[in-house]
């Protein structure tokens, strides 16, 4: 009889070791993609208007469609999504033509935004690189469909930031008949998030996790934005305190102050400038324009409309990652003063209209 409970008592330790590394194993693939993309816990996400259900999807990433459907239904699905896609152009077009925000959203095609643009001669693609949205995973698909390898996940980390051994040459380094050709006959695109999310996401990846081992975000950024815009603070606590989220803030909402700051900190300001500075959305037709808030479904879409989707997959998707989170953006601007949040809205108020994504009422009112 001892013995009988012994193993009853092995058996039921067993389970919980199985459940624990189970949880586990799950809550660290999240992990990872937070790392490589800058993406948000997925905790409870807050309602959106209906404009921006409209434009980004509708329903959320968690109401996925039956995958038993019959071939129509999915027909149809494909169908729908081709309309989202181009009412979002049209939205992108109709604010383009606002002479209000033109100095927010008309952006020269300089030798910046072309260095942006990664190209896939192979299949024809140009690909805009927006920081924050996942563009670790875009690449890789590139990466993938030059040859070198045969899936996304046979690329190691370090290759892909690795822009003299990855294989993808930016557009900037054509000749300006090449570089023509190129934005009139290959397929374009690029991804968007909300913007104001973005920006928790790049001050999160770089000033505080840093997970790519960047030191300069901390110790060279990080204290002259301290100096500049902190109210009180001492010179030999400038490193030991680190950035806050309300001097990153500050700092974005000056818009002459951070311009001279930007000249000095050269291309590592790309992870939080607009998407209109990046990509010059009104001055180049972009075939279609992803939404991270809807990335599983606009990835798919992307593959099809370029005809590589037999070629290579997205990589997958932790569950949730994706979804607008207003509780952590409410979080974050808690405590930071309606004035400083106006002025950081000035600054991306472009990209909100540009991409449909609703005015954060919530934090400035």
């Amino acid at each position: 009889m001892r013995h009988h409970w012994l193993f009853l008592g092995a058996c039921g330790w067993v389970l919980l070791i199985l459940v624990f590394v189970t949880k586990f194993i799950s809550h660290r693939a999240v992990d990872e993609y937070e790392e490589r993309d800058g993406g948000q816990i997925p905790t409870v996400s807050g309602n959106t208007t209906g404009k921006f259900q409209t434009l980004t999807g509708g329903k959320p990433d968690s109401q996925k469609p039956d995958q038993q459907r019959d071939q129509s239904s999915a027909a149809t699905t494909m169908s729908e999504w081709d309309s989202i896609v181009e009412t979002r152009l049209q939205l992108l077009l109709a604010v383009c033509k606002n002479s209000s925000l033109r100095n927010l959203t008309h952006i020269p095609i300089s030798k910046f935004v072309l260095d942006r643009i990664f190209v896939c001669d192979k299949h024809n693609i140009l690909f805009c690189q927006t920081p924050k949205v996942g563009n670790t995973q875009w690449k890789k698909v590139l990466i993938a469909l030059n040859g070198a390898f045969s899936g996304v996940e046979e690329i190691p980390e370090n290759l892909v930031h690795d822009h003299e051994k990855n294989g993808l040459p930016r557009l900037s380094s054509l000749t300006p008949q090449e570089i023509t050709h190129r934005l009139k006959t290959y397929f374009k695109f690029f991804i968007v998030r909300d913007p104001f999310e973005r920006l928790i996401s790049a001050f999160n990846d770089k000033f505080i996790k840093n997970p790519r081992f960047e030191p300069w975000y901390r110790h060279d950024i990080a204290p002259i934005i301290i100096r500049k815009y902190r109210r009180s603070h001492r010179d030999s606590d400038l490193r030991a305190s680190g950035l806050h989220f309300e001097d990153f803030v500050r700092y974005l909402g000056d818009v002459e102050g951070r311009r001279r700051l930007d000249r000095q900190f050269g291309e590592h300001v790309i992870h939080w400038m607009t998407y209109a500075e990046l990509c010059a959305p009104c001055d180049i037709h972009y075939d279609v324009i992803g939404h991270h808030e809807t990335l599983e479904r606009d990835a798919a879409h992307i593959l099809r409309r370029a005809g590589i989707e037999g070629l290579v997959s997205y990589p997958a998707i932790p569950p949730g990652i994706t979804r607008y989170n207003k509780t952590k953006i409410e979080r974050h601007f808690s405590g930071i003063s309606k004035r400083d949040i106006r002025r950081l809205y000035a600054r991306y108020q472009g990209d909100f209209h540009l991409f449909g994504y609703p005015t954060p009422d919530f934090l400035l009112n």
